[in-house]
């Protein structure tokens, strides 16, 4: 079955997503950009209050294109407590200097790689990574003004990230402005954990605030006990 990952700003959303059987909480800060960073004090807020009854993560913000800010922001944010850091990365045709600051990031704690979906990883890119002692490895989009992850690409492509992931034993994610609609076809793709953000919130606006009835909406289609959803939030 693939978890629910929510990603959510504060205590109060984090603990509604737990209540409504949300598997992850990720924590993050959508006004500040794709994986904005929050601040330690919320991380740890949010760590004291739902850490325990499921994996927390958090981002340390958008370090695509800047992997050298990375080890330093993962010991930052990994010190609030966090089950795993999530770092992003333009990871396809990743550089030997970039592998080495993720080896010296992952040595200290569980690190989440978030590859940017508009240039995924090649399955040699997935190798490397995970050579390097990441944990996991995820999809997600880096421009959520554009297309989402299953506009971007077709499922065979999506499905061989998967697979690749898994055959270099990582944990592996998919986001990237999934919708409620999207879920009956990524669900078969076997990936650890889909990640939703705007699916969950006000008007499917992912700077808003989260809703109790979308969440519901999407952990009963995640679970294969919704009927005949059809919004696209």
């Amino acid at each position: 079955m693939n978890a629910v990952l929510a990603s959510v700003t504060d205590v109060f959303e984090a603990e509604l997503v737990v209540e409504c059987g949300v598997d992850w909480v990720d924590v993050k800060d959508p006004a500040a950009g794709a994986l904005g960073a929050a601040s330690p004090a919320i991380i740890a807020d949010i760590v004291r209050r739902v850490g325990g009854r499921c994996p927390v993560s958090a981002t340390i913000g958008d370090t695509w294109s800047t992997p050298e800010l990375i080890p330093a922001r993962v010991a930052a944010c990994a010190a609030a407590g966090v089950d795993y850091v999530k770092a992003g990365l333009d990871a396809r045709d990743v550089e030997p200097d970039t592998l080495d600051l993720l080896a010296r990031a992952a040595a200290s704690h569980a690190l989440i790689v978030v590859c940017r979906a508009e240039v995924p990883p090649t399955a040699r890119d997935v190798a490397a990574l995970a050579a390097s002692g990441i944990a996991g490895i995820m999809l997600d989009t880096a421009d959520k003004r554009g297309p989402g992850l299953t506009a971007l690409h077709p499922h065979e492509v999506l499905a061989g990230f998967v697979a690749e992931a898994r055959r270099a034993g990582l944990l592996c994610g998919l986001a990237g402005r999934l919708r409620l609609a999207d879920v009956a076809a990524l669900r078969p793709l076997g990936a650890d954990y889909l990640g939703f953000r705007g699916a969950l919130c006000d008007g499917g606006a992912r700077i808003r605030r989260v809703e109790r009835a979308a969440v519901t909406a999407v952990v009963a289609a995640m679970r294969g006990t919704a009927e005949n959803h059809t919004a696209t939030r």
